[in-house]
């Protein structure tokens, strides 16, 4: 479709920085913390209770101490308000 993907050089170590990032802040604030695990279901519950926090609940200074999600709907709320007004 003429899209090409986006990837980083061969043996680059920056290709998944930010992915393994959070990977690490969730196996250590999770995963290994409130362990050991009775079962699957345990974990995926806590695994979804995490995200849920880190997206919706986790306050971020560098934008003005609200959650991911609330800053991306605003992006996205600003940009339908400059469509409007073009």
């Amino acid at each position: 479709a003429g899209i090409e993907p986006s990837v980083g050089s061969v043996g680059d170590s920056y290709d998944n920085a930010l992915a393994e990032t959070i990977n690490g802040l969730f196996k250590a604030e999770v995963i290994h913390r409130r362990g050991p695990w009775r079962n699957f279901e345990a974990v995926e519950y806590a695994t979804l209770e995490w995200v849920d926090w880190f997206n919706n609940r986790r306050l971020l200074e560098p934008i003005g101490n609200i959650p991911p999600a609330e800053a991306e709907a605003n992006f996205y709320a600003a940009l339908e308000t400059e469509d409007m007004a073009a």
